[in-house]
């Protein structure tokens, strides 16, 4: 099943109208729409404030809180979708892996999985484990009213990253040795993870998210025949698994520029695309029957005005023929983005973009 079949009920039926979520289908759009990766973060003073003394774990299992920092984004510049603010490990802490979020750092894991015997950490994930999720995302619903809600989670090749290596890693030395080295051992742990994954995304879903993301951030480290055997069985895994709630599925990594036919073929409805391959050569890779989204340069967001609205209309332009569009950033909003920027940057392409 696609995102273009009929909505089920648990799609908010008052948001399906919605450009983001017609973008989504590859439907006709009053306007392109508009959303950011990280819009909820570091680059709003106001998130800065909410956040002050809060660790971001904590800050993630605190639902008036989540609301809050969600929604900061939608009033301040006027975004197509909220994305529900948490973190990709959260529902690994939610199972009882013993892991924090370091400051300058990431997530640290105080036990990496090594061996067959590691994977006893990995137990299912429960909606009681989350219920702050269900009750943040009822909150944020009645909220956003008509703006979609987009859930999220990890996929299983970037959590197994953490996992393996204990932290963030430029080269995946542990990861990789396991899945060149033994690759039962990694299929089993991919596999586990698709499980969890699956079970926080179907919980999001299932409150009332209008569509999810999966982010598989290190995917690029991947050359493409190693992502088709190792990677892409687990990620199909969970998107197949939340195909029949009928939402619109997104998948986006760094760098896979490679990988975007393949990234595709896993069961998205939306492939993202960072600012290394532009649209129009994306949707070669990628092939019909999707909807792209991304992909101006991050960075761009620090020149003039008038540099940033000459690349925006470079991604507009190259996105012409696309069956369906949604722009974003090539990768999240950096921290010390200017605000500002970033509402002139959505209401410049509302404008530009109007039908």
């Amino acid at each position: 099943m696609s995102a273009n079949d009929a909505p089920r009920a648990q799609q908010p039926s008052v948001t399906y109208d919605s450009a983001f979520l017609k973008a989504c289908r590859r439907e006709p759009v009053p306007h392109t729409p508009v959303w950011f990766m990280r819009q909820a973060g570091r680059s709003l003073p106001e998130y800065r404030k909410v956040r002050e003394g809060i660790p971001m774990l904590e800050s993630c299992m605190r639902p008036e809180l989540v609301t809050e920092i969600t929604l900061q984004p939608v009033r301040r510049h006027d975004v197509d979708a909220a994305i529900y603010f948490s973190d990709i490990v959260v529902p690994l802490k939610a199972i009882g892996i013993d892991l924090d979020i370091k400051p300058g750092v990431g997530p640290v894991v105080e036990r990496p999985i090594r061996t067959r015997a590691d994977l006893a950490q990995l137990r299912d994930l429960t909606p009681e484990d989350v219920s702050y999720v269900t009750e943040a995302i009822g909150l944020l619903t009645r909220e956003l009213g008509a703006t979609p809600l987009i859930g999220f989670a990890g996929a299983p090749f970037t959590l197994a990253s953490y996992l393996v290596e204990g932290g963030p890693s430029r080269t995946y030395e542990n990861a990789k040795a396991m899945m060149y080295g033994d690759p039962e051992l990694w299929a089993d742990l991919l596999d586990r993870l698709a499980d969890i994954t699956t079970a926080f995304l179907k919980v999001q879903i299932e409150a009332g998210a209008s569509a999810v993301q999966l982010f598989d951030s290190w995917a690029g480290a991947l050359a493409p025949v190693d992502y088709r055997r190792s990677v892409l069985p687990a990620s199909a895994k969970v998107f197949d698994a939340v195909a029949g709630y009928g939402v619109p599925r997104i998948h986006f990594g760094v760098g896979t520029g490679e990988l975007l036919g393949l990234m595709g073929e896993a069961g998205a409805d939306v492939v993202g695309v960072d600012w290394r391959v532009p649209l129009d050569e994306a949707v070669r890779r990628v092939g019909p029957g999707k909807a792209l989204q991304g992909n101006l340069d991050p960075t761009v967001l620090f020149a003039s005005t008038e540099a940033v609205e000459a690349k925006t209309r470079e991604v507009l332009d190259s996105a012409t023929d696309l069956e369906g569009h949604i722009f974003n950033l090539g990768h999240g909003v950096m921290p010390s983005t200017d605000p500002d920027a970033l509402t002139r940057l959505v209401e410049y392409v509302h404008t530009h973009s109007a039908r």
